[in-house]
């Protein structure tokens, strides 16, 4: 397999370009950067092509504009997978509940046409498809405008939501539904449930809003306490819960019958 230095050079060559055009071209990038990190000297645009060495991720940068490349696919030259980092992301677990700045819409491997015909309205097995289509990014799974989402990470210690969202759930979050609903629901699973920021973390939960105070009430399950907070002073509605993918019954409940939440308190 060609190394990353190789490839480049192919790529530079391709384009007539010598190695002065290259370090001239990396100057103009990093002045209009106002950032030298960006230049890239002969010296070492020799050592990269021939020796190995590894540039910078601005460096990378300046390659790929330089050269016309992908940025994500000169990244995967160097071995790093930027597609993966979601997936890289769920397996390290974090206790604390947090919003999850994660970019995962990402083409999914379908094939054009498959062997059998899904019927969206009846519960199918998908795990030989599964096999058969490789990656399956969660963007496919939600089905949603990630445009008007972000995400969020029940913290592996936060059970305020459970049985509903497991700890060490990705949540898909609203951006757009910010605004507490008064009624609207018949059951629990109706409710909107809201992805918060305090003053020293997030939690997810249940809300009601009266005059100046949020009521944010967890899962009866929970055995966790309801709270109260000043509104808008300690508490900021990130968005509503719209989605979730998570695993039931990986973690271990480490709380008593008699526990208070171990979400973020003020």
């Amino acid at each position: 397999m060609d190394r990353a230095g190789e490839k480049l050079k192919r790529s530079r060559e391709r384009l007539k370009l010598t190695f002065r055009d290259v370090e001239q071209a990396s100057i103009k990038i990093a002045d209009r950067r106002g950032n030298d990190e960006f230049a890239i000297a002969l010296s070492r645009l020799a050592d990269i092509e021939n020796k190995g060495t590894l540039p910078s991720i601005f460096r990378i940068y300046s390659l790929s504009a330089i050269y016309r490349l992908d940025f994500d696919e000169v990244l995967r030259w160097y071995g790093v997978p930027r597609d993966q980092v979601a997936f890289d992301a769920m397996q390290i677990g974090i206790e604390q509940t947090h919003p999850a700045q994660l970019s995962v819409n990402i083409p999914a491997n379908i094939p054009a046409e498959l062997e059998v015909e899904i019927d969206s309205g009846q519960t199918t097995f998908l795990g030989q498809l599964l096999r058969r289509w490789g990656k399956l990014p969660l963007a496919f799974l939600a089905a949603a405008d990630l445009k008007q989402h972000r995400y969020g990470f029940i913290g592996l210690e936060d059970w305020s939501m459970y049985p509903i969202l497991q700890p060490g759930a990705l949540v898909l979050l609203d951006e757009n539904k910010r605004k507490i609903a008064v009624n609207g629901w018949t059951t629990e699973f109706d409710r909107p449930i809201y992805f918060l920021e305090l003053r020293n973390g997030f939690t997810c939960g249940w809300c009601s809003l009266e005059e100046d105070q949020l009521l944010v009430q967890p899962h009866p399950a929970s055995r966790a306490k309801a709270r109260v907070f000043a509104y808008p002073g300690d508490v900021d509605v990130v968005g509503q819960v719209v989605g979730a993918a998570m695993l039931f019954g990986n973690q271990r409940r480490r709380v008593t019958a008699s526990a208070p939440s171990t979400s973020p308190d003020l």
